[in-house]
């Protein structure tokens, strides 16, 4: 049996320390738990002990997690590649959309989030390695995309997003978050209102704090292995 809450307090204290050696405020820095595959009862457990975000990667499936959980404190971040007949489902629930990587995405979403609900968060995913196999803009499209997407209604840029190719040594972790930080300035230089990187996972945090992460995405760590 996973000790979620017991987990949830050793990775408050692991990230207050990669701030701590990163020179940087603690609260600076947010833990999103990678809640997909795990179960509503897991998700309940840490929220009880304080957890308020959660990423889903998968519509459905996060959709019927906050049908059953109810809980109008909880914010619910979309973090998987989104499709165009998925948009109106995920403007209308979730609070946070990391992955847009097409202007196509974001006008459809622009145009379905309700006016009740407030601007949807949205981040732009960079695909920071050139990754064939993975999603993302290239690092050279982040800032005529982020021009379009700041004019859109009803969104709010908050910044960009990476997963980059996996590396095993600290120092090489940095390199892929120091090129998103360095895109991010590059934004906030050209005028536009952007504070978030949604970078650094279980294997990598301590590198994407160290490079100024906002936002981390725990899951293994947090809830386990998936099955």
């Amino acid at each position: 049996m996973i000790r979620v809450t017991e987990n949830f307090r050793e990775i408050q204290d692991l990230l207050a320390k990669a701030a701590a050696e990163a020179k940087r405020p603690a609260d600076h820095i947010r833990l999103l738990a990678v809640s997909k595959k795990k179960p509503l009862e897991a998700i309940l457990e840490v929220a009880s002990a304080g957890q308020r975000e959660f990423g889903e990667n998968f519509v459905q499936e996060g959709l019927d997690k906050i049908r059953e959980a109810a809980r109008e404190d909880l914010i619910w971040h979309f973090i998987g590649h989104l499709q165009s007949n998925k948009t109106r489902a995920v403007a209308e629930n979730f609070q946070w959309v990391h992955t847009i990587d097409r202007l196509k995405i974001a006008q459809r979403l622009s145009r379905q989030r309700p006016f009740y609900a407030g601007d949807l968060n949205v981040c732009i995913e960079v695909n920071v390695d050139a990754e064939e196999n993975k999603s993302g803009v290239m690092p050279a499209e982040v800032a005529g995309l982020a021009a379009a997407i700041s004019e859109l209604p009803r969104l709010k840029l908050r910044g960009l997003m990476c997963l980059p190719a996996i590396r095993h040594e600290f120092e090489e972790q940095r390199r892929p978050f120091a090129a998103l930080r360095a895109l991010l300035e590059s934004l906030q230089a050209d005028g536009l209102e952007v504070d978030t990187l949604s970078m650094g996972m279980t294997a990598d945090y301590a590198a994407a704090i160290r490079e100024g992460a906002t936002i981390v995405r725990i899951g293994t760590a947090l809830f386990g292995a998936r099955s």
